[in-house]
């Protein structure tokens, strides 16, 4: 198990590598850069509509060819510092491996626009996703795993069949649309005002007692948590029924019945360590894609500010540090959660041996 660790560890290297190497080559491509929006402003442009010039990340400065679209008519001494503040004097491979490093020491740099690091602009938006992500996965876990047991029981009943079909619907239905039904609803849209619109807590929170902190901070979830919740549990309340099925088939299931055992103990004594295996294993990889991989619809609906909203204004406003930091946070954790989830299989299943697989 050792050397497989050890080989999935060195793995991540070059993965990081090219995942961070390709968006970095992508963005070389995109229009409107931070450079060219400082220009847009000083022109008195619409920053909110993208300049279809070539980008600020490749773009010469000096010649009419060359030079940044609006950008006729200003000082090249001034672009040249726009440059260079923005520390696009350099080559694209240069730029590169200066972040590369600066990451591999966790150092991920000052926002161009938000005038505070990378680090602290992750942390202070944290808990508004994590609060939905960590509800979700409860919430999520808690409906489908007894739900999914009680469906491969009953399989092929009208239970199994009405539920499924409950199931289909919700996750075929759109989170950020049933957002908006619970808004108009309850959230003071045509018909009930019952829940705020903004934020994850009231402006007067502090000043609250501790009981009053609690119901105001579910007061402020519920309406997100409904509207993340109809499709949260599809998946996994289906793969822990299949998962059932195909340990209820087997043959010493079928000698444990002969024997006399309780139903009940054939299930949750026999039965669902088997079963559950893999949605068990796949609990890490559950738990991180539910804090960092929120409903970035849903959180500009509900007026959120989370780590999803957070990513979606870097890359509109191309704030280059917060796009590569996160991406680079979340594609690290994303590789350790992996292995972690491999090690709790055979944790779970001393049967599985990754010694004997290739990476």
């Amino acid at each position: 198990m050792g050397s497989y660790i050890l080989r999935r560890l060195l793995l991540m290297i070059p993965t990081l590598i090219g995942i961070m190497g390709i968006s970095f080559l992508i963005v070389q491509f995109a229009p409107g850069g931070p450079v060219e929006q400082i220009i847009a402003q000083i022109q008195g442009q619409d920053t909110g509509d993208r300049l279809s010039g070539g980008s600020d990340l490749t773009a010469p400065v000096g010649g009419d060819d060359g030079q940044y679209r609006g950008a006729q008519g200003l000082d090249p001494e001034f672009i040249a510092k726009l440059e260079q503040q923005f520390g696009f004097d350099k080559p694209p491979l240069t730029r590169f491996l200066d972040m590369m490093w600066d990451y591999v020491r966790f150092d991920f740099g000052e926002s161009f626009f938000r005038n505070a690091s990378v680090i602290d602009l992750i942390i202070d938006k944290l808990p508004v996703s994590a609060s939905l992500g960590f509800w979700i996965l409860i919430i999520s876990y808690l409906i489908s795993v007894p739900l999914g047991i009680r469906k491969a029981v009953k399989d092929g009943s009208a239970f199994d069949v009405w539920t499924s079909g409950v199931i289909i619907v919700g996750y075929a239905v759109p989170s950020f649309l049933f957002g908006i039904l619970l808004i108009v609803l309850f959230a003071g849209g045509s018909f009930l005002d019952w829940f705020p619109l903004r934020g994850l807590v009231s402006e007067n929170f502090s000043q609250l007692s501790w009981w009053e902190k609690i119901i105001d901070y579910f007061w402020h979830l519920t309406l997100p948590l409904i509207a993340l919740s109809l499709s949260a549990f599809a998946t996994t309340t289906l793969l822990t029924k299949n998962s059932f099925l195909d340990e209820i088939r087997k043959q010493y299931v079928t000698t444990a019945r002969a024997k006399g055992l309780p139903e009940r103990r054939v299930l949750y004594g026999h039965v669902f360590r088997n079963a559950m295996l893999i949605v068990i294993a796949g609990f890490p990889s559950a738990f991180i894609s539910a804090f960092f991989t929120g409903s970035l619809l849903i959180e500009n609906i509900f007026s959120l500010d989370g780590l999803g909203r957070l990513g979606y204004l870097a890359i509109v406003n191309r704030d280059y540090p917060i796009v590569f930091g996160t991406l680079y946070i979340f594609s690290l954790m994303g590789l350790v959660v992996s292995l972690i989830s491999d090690l709790i299989y055979t944790w779970i299943d001393p049967r599985i041996d990754f010694e004997r697989r290739d990476v």
